[in-house]
């Protein structure tokens, strides 16, 4: 009976923290001064990290087909049987070979299996269609419900044919094999945008589509993206 009664505690327990964690990573709180610009830097270390894997140069080879570019540096996936996963990402998107960006978002998913300890990964998703374009125009949308998701081919099967809206890929060092993606929600997160643009309610389509939102502190992430089409 103690048994039982400690493991329903233990589980309400896991489970009250990992809904926490889900809900601080879709927070609608404003930054501070400097984390969107930081947020900005480390998704630019993160896409060279992708460039830069002998086993993900469909990444590099795919890039001049995709219409934008989600980076999130760091998702933090934590659990033991019930778990979840989290972090911020930054968009790009390309008309011609010119980019704009970036629009700010957050990552959220839940999740129940069998799983133990914390992986932090980096995830990078190329936007392939219109259609994962104007998904993530709005407020929120989730990943493999909205729009189709593939995973990325890694290794000896980096030159495959891969038809999906988005497809994913992530890098990580830690007890899990990866994060999986499907199934994430993505909220756009205009409060970020406002502090990083300095505007009021800025969205995604002012950053991406009209372009009216920028930011000379942009150049190196838009610069780093271009070169690598070359």
């Amino acid at each position: 009976m103690v048994a039982r009664s400690y493991i329903r505690l233990r589980n309400a327990a896991i489970v009250s923290v990992a809904v926490g964690m889900l809900a601080a990573c879709a927070s609608t709180g404003g930054p501070a001064p400097e984390e969107p610009q930081k947020l900005v830097s480390d998704a630019q270390v993160a896409f060279t990290h992708f460039l830069r894997d002998p086993d993900q140069t469909w990444v590099h080879d795919n890039l001049g087909r995709a219409k934008a570019v989600l980076i999130a540096p760091q998702i933090v996936k934590a659990g033991f049987i019930f778990g979840g996963s989290g972090g911020r990402a930054v968009l790009v998107g390309r008309e011609g070979q010119a980019w704009a960006g970036p629009a700010f978002y957050d990552l959220a998913t839940a999740s129940v299996g069998f799983q133990a300890g914390v992986e932090v990964s980096e995830a990078l998703i190329m936007v392939m269609t219109d259609k994962g374009l104007n998904s993530l125009m709005s407020s929120s949308f989730k990943i493999g419900g909205d729009a189709s998701v593939a995973a990325g081919p890694v290794g000896a099967g980096a030159k495959s044919t891969v038809t999906a809206d988005l497809v994913t890929f992530t890098r990580s060092k830690g007890v899990y094999g990866g994060v999986n993606l499907d199934g994430t929600v993505v909220y756009s997160n205009s409060k970020w945008n406002d502090a990083y643009y300095g505007g009021n309610n800025i969205l995604p389509p002012d950053i991406i589509i009209r372009r009216t939102a920028r930011s000379p502190r942009a150049a190196p992430l838009l610069n780093e993206v271009a070169n690598a089409m070359k």
